[in-house]
């Protein structure tokens, strides 16, 4: 079961990283925070990282597609805050 606290955890937790990586300059800024959230996707609630990822395994974790992902795992997120 996925709970309103965890759900508030993430969204936090993206939500600040995103602002932070989509105005970097810095690539080893960006990098850390790619290894940061793929760290945190590793032991969030699969439950959750399921519903975010549409049960895609690299979500989160693929440098290629990491703003894409971010952004979308905060958009989803926000919108279960709501529910």
């Amino acid at each position: 079961m996925i709970t309103k606290d965890s759900i508030e955890t993430a969204y936090s937790f993206l939500h600040q990283k995103q602002r932070i990586y989509i105005h970097s300059t810095l690539d080893w800024q960006k990098d850390d925070i790619e290894i940061a959230i793929a760290s945190y996707a590793d032991e969030m609630s699969q439950e959750l990282l399921d519903v975010i990822s549409g049960g895609r395994a690299d979500f989160l974790r693929d440098h290629k597609r990491f703003k894409e992902d971010i952004t979308k795992a905060v958009e989803i997120l926000e919108n279960m805050l709501y529910i």
